[in-house]
Order: C-alpha cells, then sequence, then structure tokens
C-alpha cells in the first residue's frame, strides 16, 4: 500500500480529534452508544490473536495489520476493513507512538438493520459466491462524514439517543451501497453461502474443544463436502481444521497466561490428548513453544 495513500486522506482531522478526545488513553473503550468502539493505542504491538466478530473498523489515525490463514490486511485512515463473519485473527497496531496514537473506530453490523436496508434498497445479484471474511475498501467522504458525525455524538449525549440510530443506519447504507455491498449484503441471507459458512462458523466456535468431522459441520451448512471445503476456505483463508486449531490455539494462551494454568492442561482444556502435538502446533502459530510464549506475555516481554 503506497503511503500516499495515507497522505491524500482528506477530512479526517475532525473524526481524529472527536476519537482522541473520548479514548483519551490506551485502550478499548465501549462507548455510550450500542455497539460502538473507540480504540487507541500508542505504541506498535506484537500480532495478538483475536476474534473479529462482524464489524466494520475505521482508522482515524496510525495503522494496523490484520492476519487470516495466509493473507495479510492494512487499514489506515484511506482504508477500512470489515468483517463479514467471526474469524481468528491475528491483529498488530504497526504505526503508532505518543504523538501520534493508533485511533479507530470500531462498529458492530447489526444484522436486523442490515436486513431491512438490503430489501429496502436492493441491489442487482452479483451471484451465490463465498466472498473473504475480510474485505477491504476505501474510505470515501461521504462514509467518513457520517462516521464522524456518530463519534461526536459523544460530546452531547443528550442527542446521542434520538441521532446515533440515524448515524449508524447511514454508516450501513452506505456500507451496502460501497464496494464491500455484496458480502455485507450476503450476511441477511441465510441460504446464501456466506451464510451457510457463518451456520458452520458458529458451530465450530461453539464446539472447538470437541473432534471435528467434517461430514457433520458440512451437513450443518447444508453443503457437501467438497463444497463446503471450497467455499470455508474461500471465507476464512483455512480449512475447518486449521480454524478450529487457531480457536484451540487462542483459548490456550488465554488459559496460560490469564488463568495461570500449566501448557499440559492448557492443552488438555482445549482438546489436545497429546502433550507434544499441541507444543508443535502451538510454537507453529506463535512462534515459541507454549510455556515460553506465556511467560514472556506475563511478564510484558
Amino acid at each position: 500500500m503506497a503511503r500516499s495513500d495515507i497522505a491524500d486522506t482528506t477530512g479526517i482531522g475532525p473524526f481524529r480529534d472527536a476519537l482522541a478526545r473520548h479514548a483519551p488513553h490506551d485502550g478499548s473503550f465501549a462507548s455510550a452508544i450500542a455497539g460502538v468502539k473507540l480504540i487507541r493505542c500508542s505504541t506498535p504491538t506484537l500480532p495478538m490473536p483475536v476474534i473479529y466478530e462482524p464489524t466494520v473498523c475505521f482508522v482515524a489515525q496510525g495503522r494496523k495489520r490484520a492476519t487470516l490463514g495466509e493473507s495479510v490486511f492494512h487499514y489506515d485512515p484511506a482504508h477500512y476493513l470489515v468483517a463479514s463473519v467471526g474469524l481468528p485473527v491475528m491483529g498488530s497496531v504497526i504505526e503508532a507512538s505518543r504523538a501520534h496514537p493508533y485511533l479507530s473506530l470500531q462498529l458492530d453490523l447489526d444484522p436486523s438493520t442490515l436486513a431491512e436496508l438490503a430489501l429496502k434498497f436492493p441491489q442487482p445479484d452479483a451471484g451465490n459466491i463465498a466472498a473473504p471474511g475480510l474485505t477491504l475498501a476505501r474510505m470515501t467522504p461521504p462514509l467518513l462524514d457520517a462516521a464522524t458525525r456518530l463519534v461526536s455524538l459523544l460530546d452531547t449525549p443528550d442527542d446521542a439517543a434520538a441521532l446515533a440510530p440515524l448515524a449508524m443506519r447511514e454508516i450501513l447504507y452506505r456500507l451496502l451501497a460501497g464496494p464491500c455491498g455484496a458480502v455485507i449484503r450476503a450476511m441477511t441471507q441465510a441460504d446464501s453461502r456466506q451464510g451457510q459458512i457463518a451456520r458452520a462458523i458458529l458451530w465450530i466456535r461453539s464446539n472447538f474443544t470437541q473432534v471435528c468431522r467434517i461430514d457433520e459441520v458440512a451437513r450443518i451448512a447444508g453443503m457437501s463436502r467438497s463444497s463446503f471445503h471450497e467455499h470455508f476456505k474461500a471465507v476464512t483463508a483455512m480449512s475447518p481444521l486449521e480454524f478450529r486449531t487457531q480457536l484451540r490455539m487462542q483459548e490456550s494462551r488465554r488459559l496460560m497466561v490469564s488463568d495461570g494454568l500449566d501448557a499440559a492442561t492448557a492443552g488438555y482444556n482445549v482438546g489436545y490428548d497429546s502433550p507434544s502435538q499441541f507444543s508443535r502446533d502451538y510454537s507453529r502459530i506463535f512462534g515459541l513453544p507454549p510455556a515460553q510464549d506465556a511467560r514472556r506475555l506475563r511478564l510484558g516481554d
């Protein structure tokens, strides 16, 4: 991505200033407006695992990288990121400083409002395909203006109850009308390829510690085994088993760092019978053996 893409972004100042006012220090802030989260970070970060729920992320300052399987996405003030299904992603802030912290706005993609808008403002059918679950698009002035007005409503809480739903609705409308519209529109259609894979993803996320029988998950998705493999990888950039492994690794890391479990117990709790296999998978994904990685994270190295 050329650096000029960021420099050419205009009108970002009011959006950046509004985010900075309501995210005064590093962290993730759930705002007074439902479905709206503000994020601030003053230093680049190591890649960390996170589940991206169906959301759109707008950046006001700085730059972030998201890795899904072997696919890498960079987003910044000139580009927003849409996650259309819940995905295990490795995310890292790659451009931030105390003088110019990373600032972003994360909005939940409300399925009921999207479904209503998709019915009211139909678009020509782009075909029933399984599109990538993460998608980048270029920010537009109308979309930036709507996002700025939404965050600015945090300055006037008495107005937010009446006006925030209108600003959110405008943002969702512009997303549907934009380059990611077909992907977002598919979220509202249960019989779309995207909807079928989303059902399978929800099942795997709820059962990732269990044996993953591909035929069973394909049946849940309403697809043949071969078709399911093809479309699942198109959406997630991973096979179903790789997807399950990512979920297992994220949870085991949390268990070791936050709950203090040893590596063998954490591996067993996420579904591994073999400590050596757990250690191999963990090292492959995170680059260090489980105990060593957990110790590094606990010490903040």
